[in-house]
């Protein structure tokens, strides 16, 4: 079986820069590192699910989220005949239904 020298090599490059272009390679390899990487984790065993560390000034930079106020769900109406309830659409008008 013969060797893959420097010139089939060189080949291979250019087929792939032909195919893909020069914008789409930097991403190409990132990916494919990505795609090794993760392979190479799930056979060692090794997980990485550590969430990012915040530090103190980046808590102070960010605003915190505001409070979202509870409200009781409204009881639905029963005005007209016995059985039938409004419900509210989401356009806001209600509707009769059975």
């Amino acid at each position: 079986m013969p060797n893959i020298g420097p010139l089939e090599i060189i080949l291979v490059l250019v087929v792939v820069l032909v195919i893909f272009g020069p914008k789409r390679l930097p991403e190409l390899g990132r990916s494919m590192g990505r795609g090794m990487r993760e392979f190479k984790d799930s056979i060692t065993g090794k997980d990485d699910d550590k969430k990012p560390e915040i530090t103190a000034a980046q808590q102070q930079a960010a605003p915190a989220p505001p409070a979202a106020e509870a409200t009781a769900p409204a009881a639905p109406q029963t005005d007209g005949e016995p059985g039938q309830t409004q419900v509210a659409e989401p356009s806001g008008a209600p509707t009769d239904r059975t």
